[in-house]
């Protein structure tokens, strides 16, 4: 690991003055802070911000950067304004960073950056990443995968750096927990961050609110439609979830935030559930 480190150093002084799509998860912290280490002020971390970034990961996000002492530029992306993203389809994630890339692209372009690099590692080959597409039409790096280091390995070199993001739990996009086909809106993003934080404040570290449309009311209610919560949390604290008074905690706060049903994934928190279908349905076709 050692070696991988110094490598991707290397690389990362080769590639110049670099802009490094960050979002404050495991990956982006550690090659921002290497990125940082290696080039100094020519390396700049610029985080995306938009209704599927989480308000608390956008002040974590900040809080890093000032803590490590590395740069970060807030932008702001649309891709909210693109019903290619909003109606939801299975490469949703291609639009979105299509959108940050051509962002990253016009920052380049006007201040005279070199390279922008983002943090897929070598652990996702083979995962289902739309997202990745886009990367290679702009032609974005991915320094952590070109130079071989997995999850499990930058998660360790974190640990060594200082950084507190090296046992962060994975995090996804808000967006990726509305399933693929159904629409993606502000009003459901902030039902779902909400919903996050309610668990998030009672404990638990895996995370996951999986938000679906449930049917229609009949009520006169100015929002007719209904929605059903599906709460995914780690293996090991299931049984914690099930606390009969944390559980009706959980129930009436989902309620208040506007939640008609509530239910928990007996699965508990996987990564990838939200391609489980996808996958199955591909599988299926002869």
């Amino acid at each position: 690991m050692v070696a991988k480190l110094e490598q991707l150093k290397s690389f990362l002084r080769a590639c110049g003055r670099t802009l490094v799509a960050y979002s404050g998860g495991v990956d982006s912290v550690f090659l921002a802070k290497v990125a940082h280490d290696a080039l100094g002020d020519d390396a700049l971390a610029v985080i995306a911000d938009s209704p599927s970034l989480p308000r608390r990961e956008l002040q974590d996000a900040l809080d890093l950067a000032e803590q490590f002492g590395f740069p970060v530029r807030v932008i702001q992306t649309q891709e909210m304004a693109d019903d290619n993203y909003t109606s939801n389809p299975a490469n949703r994630c291609y639009f979105c960073k299509s959108e940050l890339f051509d962002e990253l692209t016009k920052i380049a372009k006007v201040d005279g950056w070199q390279t922008i690099a983002y943090g897929e590692n070598a652990s996702d080959i083979g995962d289902y990443r739309p997202g990745a597409l886009a990367a290679a039409e702009f032609r974005v790096r991915a320094p952590l995968k070109e130079v071989g280091l997995t999850k499990a390995e930058i998660r360790e070199l974190s640990a060594q750096l200082g950084l507190p993001t090296a046992d962060k739990p994975q995090m996804a996009c808000l967006s990726s927990r509305i399933p693929y086909g159904e629409p993606v809106t502000t009003e459901a993003l902030a039902m779902i961050e909400a919903a996050e934080n309610v668990l998030r404040d009672a404990g638990f570290f895996d995370v996951r609110v999986r938000h679906h449309e449930a049917g229609t009311s009949k009520s006169e209610s100015r929002n007719p439609k209904l929605y059903l919560a599906r709460i995914e949390v780690g293996a090991d604290e299931l049984s914690r979830l099930f606390d009969d008074r944390l559980c009706e905690s959980v129930v009436a706060s989902f309620k208040q935030i506007g939640y008609a049903y509530v239910t928990i994934d007996l699965q508990g928190y996987r990564r990838g559930s939200a391609n489980e279908l996808l996958v199955k349905t591909k599988e299926a076709v002869p």
